[in-house]
């Protein structure tokens, strides 16, 4: 049997070389007609729209932290601001307050002034007919119908309000007058209506007459203003008992406005026990008593405790010994 020679580039080998090559030849002609990236591996396309929300939500915190703070630094400026409104709306309360006060204060100077010329018409038939028995007084031991035969005297004067602020200059001249019809007393003394000493050194004693003595009385009284209640009662009552000396001519001189005390009737009673009747029907102390009118120039509802004053010291002056008179002005 013949063998068979094999050759190394059979038939059936070559086929299998073209088919190889062939084929390779196809895949790169396909891969080159392939659109640039198609192999690459899609991306999932909600990776950017996360990352573009990440971003915005970072941008979103960052915004509102800024905000916040805005928002706080306005919330405490509006704090202050509320504050500085209520300082503001307190004080233009008090100046309101202020406003009204000093409209009522204009009201009231007006109402004076309107009543000061019916002031000079309201005193009573006893004080016109005291001030025509002075014009009529001819005696050597009165003066004004008041008699000056006392060698002490004690001054009683109010020292409230109506009369400080509206009747000082008229009282300091009342009280210099006073002393001018008295050449030369033994001793002089100066209390206010509750019964206060304007020389608390001299408490208790009696001052002095002496050109000098006299010009420092005069002096103090024109800023003495210490308390009163409106009430002479006090003054009177310590007067009495703390100078009354069976072996001396005393008179006391009560200068005031007003009258507020309870009832004229316990007064009288009781200046009745204390300055007691001597043997002959005379008064331990004359009670002597100026009015100045200044409540008369007051609105009505004001005016009745100037006539209770008038009234009070009229009975207690007819009752003691001494004179009540009513001046016509009191500035």
């Amino acid at each position: 049997m013949a063998r068979r020679e094999i050759t190394t580039f059979s038939m059936s080998y070559l086929d299998v070389m073209c088919c190889g090559f062939g084929a390779m030849i196809l895949l790169f002609m396909l891969v080159r007609n392939q659109p640039e990236g198609a192999i690459e591996v899609a991306e999932d396309p909600r990776g950017g729209s996360i990352l573009d929300l990440q971003k915005q939500l970072f941008e979103i915190r960052g915004e509102t932290n800024i905000f916040n703070r805005d928002l706080n630094a306005k919330q405490e400026q509006l704090s202050q601001y509320t504050q500085r409104i209520a300082r503001l709306e307190t004080e233009l309360a008090e100046v309101q307050k202020r406003l009204e006060a000093r409209s009522d204060q204009a009201m009231d100077i007006d109402t004076e002034a309107g009543q000061l010329a019916l002031a000079r018409q309201s005193l009573t038939d006893e004080m016109r007919r005291l001030q025509e028995s002075q014009q009529r007084s001819v005696q050597s031991d009165s003066v004004g119908g008041v008699p000056v035969d006392s060698e002490y005297v004690v001054f009683v004067i109010d020292t409230s309000g109506s009369m400080f602020n509206y009747s000082w200059n008229r009282l300091l001249q009342v009280v210099t007058e006073t002393l001018e019809v008295y050449p030369q007393l033994k001793g002089i003394q100066v209390m206010n209506d509750e019964g206060d000493y304007m020389f608390s050194s001299f408490r208790g004693q009696w001052i002095e007459d002496t050109p000098a003595r006299r010009q420092a009385i005069l002096q103090r009284l024109r800023t003495w203003n210490p308390f009163s209640d409106s009430s002479p009662v006090e003054g009177i009552i310590a007067a009495i008992r703390e100078f009354y000396d069976p072996g001396k001519k005393i008179s006391i001189y009560v200068l005031g406005d007003d009258f507020t005390g309870n009832s004229i009737r316990d007064v009288v009673n009781t200046v009745d026990r204390i300055n007691t009747a001597t043997a002959t029907g005379e008064r331990l102390v004359r009670i002597h008593a100026i009015g100045f009118p200044v409540q008369f120039a007051q609105p009505p509802r004001y005016q009745e405790t100037g006539r209770r004053f008038a009234a009070l010291m009229r009975e207690l002056a007819r009752k003691n010994g001494g004179t009540f008179v009513g001046l016509n002005d009191f500035y």
